[in-house]
């Protein structure tokens, strides 16, 4: 298993590595465009090639303020068989952006496992089988960014060297760079786009409530809910109500999600 080492320092210092983030900082999405060109310059200086996914629920492609497609005007995947973000299977079926569901920390990948700074047993278990045609890619640095609302960007770095297979040299001397610049152009591309609020500001759910929809999460109804918890059946639904109100919600389904995307109802055992 590799271990990344977390390295603050590019080869020209830490005020590089301030202007590198500068660079690919986006505050307005007239920023998007330049801040994009700039990441794909970081990694094509370090012989890599990025392509950035900022949601992989969503087939919308990313796009700058004139409607370009950064993966393709910009990160140049338009090669026949790498156009990967014209294919929304590969979200399901892909074992890059699958992963990015489990880990949240960069790792690198190939067809004979993943290798992350710590074991993820959820990564061990995942079918890696037919991995260049399921991943388009022999070996991949993957960084994922967990976002709020639930929302998980994945993007990989791929060597131009399209035959090479151990990145463990790569990922140790440029893995924790990779992830800053990442994180910092989805966490603005996002903020950039997001034109209105999915959930009401200041949401507080009570205990009661909390306790409720966890229940109700895992399938339990209003009658097996009171039994549980001993309270009456009027009781529950005043509670599951009463969130669905807090949270704009116009069902028991979307107060369910809203309420975990807050992360009010935790991991599932």
């Amino acid at each position: 298993m590799a271990h990344n080492v977390v390295e603050l320092r590019t080869p020209q210092g830490r005020e590089s590595l301030e202007l590198l983030l500068e660079q690919v900082t986006i505050t307005c999405p007239e920023d998007i465009h330049d801040a994009a060109v700039n990441l794909a310059r970081i990694a094509q200086e370090r012989g890599m090639q990025i392509a950035v996914c900022d949601d992989i629920s969503s087939k919308e492609p990313m796009v700058d303020a004139d409607g370009t497609i950064l993966n393709a005007d910009i990160f140049r995947w338009l090669d026949d068989g790498a156009r990967w973000w014209e294919d929304h299977r590969l979200a399901l079926h892909s074992p890059l952006p699958r992963a990015c569901r489990y880990e949240s920390e960069p790792f690198w990948i190939n067809a004979r496992g993943f290798n992350t700074r710590w074991r993820n047993c959820y990564l061990d278990e995942i079918d890696l089988a037919d991995f260049e045609k399921r991943s388009l890619c022999k070996a991949a640095i993957v960084v994922p960014v967990h976002l709020p609302f639930g929302q998980i960007s994945a993007s990989s770095f791929i060597s131009m060297d399209r035959e090479k297979e151990d990145l463990s040299g790569e990922f140790a001397e440029y893995g924790a760079l990779f992830a800053m610049v990442t994180r910092r152009f989805v966490a603005g591309y996002v903020q950039a786009n997001r034109t209105k609020r999915r959930i009401p500001s200041d949401c507080v759910l009570s205990k009661r409530e909390v306790e409720c929809l966890r229940w109700a999460a895992i399938g339990k109804t209003d009658k097996e809910i009171s039994m549980i918890l001993n309270r009456s059946h009027a009781t529950i639904r005043y509670h599951i109500h009463r969130a669905g109100e807090k949270l704009d919600s116009v069902n028991r389904a979307q107060t369910i999600f809203k309420a975990g995307q807050l992360g009010y109802l935790g991991a599932s055992d």
